[in-house]
């Protein structure tokens, strides 16, 4: 048995951007930066900041689009995927992102959006807000 899981909270560092594929699906990419404390050589305490690369499709991709914004914070949970292609200049080029399977919203809708413009509680659609807390 295998287990392909990563789960990170952390900030949008950009809006997101949505786009669709030929087929007309959904897909959306975003970075999220999550940051952690830490020692230098020197013993200083300073932030160290980490960006991840997510990919999300379908109603997930949508609902990302529409509700969030660049410094929002975000539950994502999904599997790492590594992709390869060749560059221009004939290169390999690989690039390792989160595949989302669940996205949680965890700025308070309310604090931001009048009622007509609030995103769906979370469901079995993999999205919505979650009050502030992930499960």
């Amino acid at each position: 048995m295998t287990v392909n899981k990563a789960i990170i909270v952390g900030n949008l560092g950009s809006d997101p951007e949505l786009r669709e594929t030929r087929s007309g699906a959904a897909v959306c990419n975003l970075r999220i930066a999550t940051n952690e404390r830490r020692r230098d050589p020197e013993g200083e305490w300073g932030n160290h900041t980490e960006w991840h690369s997510v990919v999300a499709f379908g109603n997930t991709a949508e609902a990302i689009g529409k509700y969030l914004s660049k410094g929002k914070q975000v539950y994502i949970e999904g599997r790492l995927q590594t992709r390869k292609w060749t560059d221009k200049e004939g290169a390999e080029r690989y690039k390792t992102e989160i595949v989302a399977e669940q996205v949680k919203f965890l700025n308070n809708p309310r604090d931001e959006a009048s009622p007509s413009q609030r995103a769906p509680k979370a469901n079995n659609q993999g999205f919505g807000y979650d009050d502030g807390i992930p499960f």
